[in-house]
């Protein structure tokens, strides 16, 4: 009998041995997850980029066991710039910003790994209620348009010459104001018409400044026109956090596509703390109406060739790079 109690405490002791040490186990395990910083600059922080600040809000990125340090650089030459000089890892801006690199003979370029938009974001604001506005309205008139080079300004000058209209002499495009001070040169008195992204659109509109008469969007089809991009040699030395990184933002996508519009509004208002969750919305609801998301974070060789073409159209670009010299891929 006393040898049976002996054999079961010894069975007892070695059962708790070892679930102590599972339990060492996995706390360690735990401890030595590992969680990877990454420096992402994007170009403007908008509502456009909802997918975005949904797999932020959401926890897809944590989950993926990836921080985001959100910094922003307004110009999508000012975040290649960051990407180029090791002041971020991961760049987000229009795909022109990878051939304008790539042009330049950068030897470690970068290339583009995901999509995150597939439409231009911004509207054409106009001073009075335009019911039935066509691009003819803009002939003789000023339009702040953005940066030079920059996406907004070229697809409106490629949306202009496809509708028949000289972009250099038909109409004046102002391409001197800041991206960030177009909203208020135009309640200053600058130009007739100005292109904005959202909210600053609405904004406008419901402070009696303007008036959204069209989508340029719309108008200039399916490019890869906000997407993230890194170094080729970052790209090759984190092959699982790309791999990562693109899951998060695809359930971002994927979140946008089947939730209702106040339900993306809420997911990211804590992105938009100045924006009532009615406004945000609204927006999100102008967006989804312009099929500004793709289902998937890739992007096709056609996309990327109307991309060079408004470039070429806009005379900042001589002729076509290699879809596939400038895609990475797995």
């Amino acid at each position: 009998m006393k040898k049976k109690i002996i054999y079961i405490v010894v069975i007892l002791i070695i059962f708790l041995l070892a679930c102590a040490s599972l339990f060492n186990f996995n706390k360690n395990s735990k401890k030595e997850e590992k969680v990877e910083t990454v420096r992402l600059a994007e170009v403007a922080h908008t509502i456009f980029y909802a997918p975005m600040y949904v797999a932020i809000e959401e926890g897809y990125f944590k989950d993926s066991g990836i921080n985001i340090e959100l910094t922003l650089a307004s110009g999508a030459d000012k975040v290649s710039a960051a990407v180029l000089s090791g002041d971020a890892d991961i760049g987000f801006a229009g795909s022109e910003a990878t051939i304008y690199v790539y042009n330049g003979g950068e030897k470690d370029y970068l290339k583009t790994f995901a999509q995150l938009t597939q439409k231009d974001g911004s509207f054409i604001v106009a001073r009075e209620d335009i019911k039935d506005f066509t691009l003819e309205d803009l002939v003789g008139k000023t339009i702040i348009g953005g940066r030079a080079g920059g996406m907004p300004e070229m697809t409106l000058e490629w949306s202009l010459s496809d509708a028949g209209i000289d972009p250099k002499n038909d109409v004046n495009i102002d391409t001197s104001v800041a991206f960030s001070a177009m909203s208020s040169a135009f309640i200053g008195g600058t130009g007739d018409f100005v292109a904005l992204f959202e909210p600053n659109a609405l904004q406008l509109e419901q402070e009696g400044y303007g008036y959204v008469v069209a989508s340029l969007g719309e108008i200039g089809g399916v490019v890869p026109y906000t997407s993230f991009f890194a170094r080729d040699s970052y790209l090759n030395e984190h092959k699982e956090l790309i791999k990562n990184f693109e899951e998060a933002i695809q359930k971002g996508l994927d979140f946008v596509h089947s939730k209702s519009d106040e339900e993306v509004a809420e997911a990211i208002i804590d992105q938009f703390p100045d924006t009532s969750l009615d406004d945000l919305t609204k927006v999100v609801n102008r967006y989804r109406s312009i099929d500004a998301w793709p289902d998937t974070t890739e992007f096709t060789e056609e996309s990327f060739d109307h991309l060079q073409d408004i470039m070429i159209n806009a005379k900042e670009l001589d002729k076509k790079v290699s879809f596939s010299d400038l895609m990475y891929e797995e």
